[in-house]
């Protein structure tokens, strides 16, 4: 059975929704790369130097990323002489099968959430100014208060004009109470104060915002350790989550912030937010196989249940939603 055919058949077991979502989210990136990578299979009658060389093109446009592009043609060329693959068109399986197994390379559940059974769980949110890590913080109190929890968000955020009344906005959108103080007091006292008042209020997780500035490494990499050591002295093994916020549409760029992050703190995944307003989504796979950090949720639409948990194989349909759903794979 081809790897369409299995792809179909595992996606039809899961949620109509979640799949549409990852269909219409990915519409940008489909058209920007499945569809340019149909034609280059049109194009050629057989598979020679010159085909991997445009297929190259093509995954480096779609920022899949300069190592992960090598690793995935040399891949491919091997397997095309292992099986024996004359025909372009039988390639369109192998190159989706291979892209599934370079994300899934690394821990098996790396997609989920440390969500603690029995005590407060504490997730810690990074990321440069305007990536949306605020709406990202409102949109996951959303989902987790909708799945019966008690959420709280602590205003770590005291840097940022606005930033503190930003949040909130979302607090009162979604209907958690948001922990503050004055703009420009000092965040890790307001996490103190964020995790007091959770205890009180017996609140199953808190999500905490923190400033986004990098033009000063340096001070983030003091602030965020400080933010840290006070959690941890409160909430031994916490937080449970530090989560790094980065807008899609931003590409390579978006790696540049994720390389200073991972050295800044410790990061154990990744939020990727925009992703239905690029055509790069192959920046998800430079992410995961160059910095060794899962992709957590993905942003697929302005909704509030559009902030999605990834998964590999609904990305992978995503991508080839038109051929995976072609009538000779019925």
């Amino acid at each position: 059975m081809s790897f369409f055919k299995r792809l179909k058949e595992k996606i039809s077991q899961q949620a109509d929704h979640i799949t549409e979502k990852f269909k219409e989210g990915l519409t940008k990136t489909r058209e920007g790369f499945a569809d340019k990578v149909n034609h280059l299979i049109a194009k050629y009658r057989k598979i020679d130097e010159d085909f991997f060389e445009e297929l190259e093109e093509i995954l480096i446009s779609a920022d899949v990323g300069f190592e992960t592009v090598m690793e995935l043609i040399d891949e491919l060329k091997m397997e095309v002489k292992r099986r024996n693959i004359q025909d372009p068109k039988e390639i369109q399986d192998v190159i989706s099968e291979k892209l599934v197994e370079i994300y899934q390379a690394g821990e098996e559940g790396s997609t989920q959430i440390n969500i603690q059974d029995d005590k407060l769980t504490v997730i810690l949110f990074v990321g440069v100014n305007g990536v949306g890590k605020t709406t990202t913080i409102g949109k996951l109190a959303y989902k987790y208060k909708n799945e019966g929890k008690n959420v709280l968000l602590a205003a770590g955020d005291t840097f940022r004009a606005g930033a503190i009344e930003q949040l909130e906005v979302w607090g009162e959108r979604v209907g958690v109470e948001v922990i503050k103080q004055g703009a420009g007091s000092d965040p890790a006292a307001v996490m103190y104060d964020a995790i007091q008042a959770a205890r009180a209020r017996n609140a199953d997780i808190l999500l905490c915002d923190t400033a986004g500035r990098l033009q000063n490494k340096v001070n983030l990499m003091k602030e965020l350790e400080k933010i840290k050591r006070v959690i941890e002295r409160e909430i031994p093994g916490a937080p449970h989550e530090v989560l790094l916020v980065l807008d899609a549409t931003t590409g390579q760029n978006a790696m540049v912030q994720a390389k200073t992050f991972k050295e800044a703190t410790d990061v154990s995944g990744i939020v990727l937010t925009k992703l239905d307003g690029t055509a790069k989504g192959g920046i998800v796979l430079a992410i995961r196989n160059e910095l060794h950090i899962p992709v957590k949720f993905v942003g697929l639409g302005e909704k509030m249940d559009d902030l999605q948990q990834f998964d590999a194989e609904q990305y992978v349909y995503g991508l080839f939603a038109n051929l995976v759903e072609e009538d000779h794979i019925n």
